[in-house]
């Protein structure tokens, strides 16, 4: 979500929309050695949804460059701390329509540290950046609130 983390990552990204992706919730379940802290995934959960940035991204490299920021290596069979897949979003505004898009989702750690409250801080900027629905960003301030 993160605008400036995503040009710096990949300079050929550009921001298409807010979009939901369904059935899905957003929970922290991964731990970060470079942040030291929980960093978030999409879990699936039934009746939930998780708001998120859709950008493209029209350069190979900036692929691999985000595959490897994201721990995922195309084509190896263990060692991966997400896959990348392909599912469905659906548009907030202007069209309300579904779009196929790539995410990555983290495999689930035991026992993983809550995010940090600079971590939280950088989602709720970009979300506030990309004007994602208050309710959203309230939900956000509300796990940064209740870190001790």
């Amino acid at each position: 979500m993160d605008p400036l983390q995503i040009r710096k990552r990949c300079p050929s990204s550009r921001f298409q929309a807010i979009a939901v992706l369904p059935d899905y919730r957003l929970d922290f379940t991964l731990r970060s050695t470079q942040r030291r802290c929980g960093v978030a995934n999409v879990v699936p959960s039934q009746f939930d949804s998780v708001i998120g940035a859709l950008y493209r991204i029209n350069s190979t490299r900036d692929w691999e460059v985000l595959d490897a920021a994201e721990g995922f290596k195309k084509g190896r069979k263990r060692g991966n701390r997400y896959t990348r897949s392909v599912t469905m979003v659906k548009i907030i505004k202007p069209t309300g329509r579904e779009v196929t898009a790539f995410i990555y989702m983290g495999l689930l750690e035991k026992s993983p540290p809550p995010p940090s409250k600079a971590y939280l801080s950088q989602m709720i900027n970009g979300a506030t950046y990309w004007n994602f629905p208050l309710n959203y960003i309230e939900s956000l301030i509300k796990i940064k609130q209740s870190i001790g």
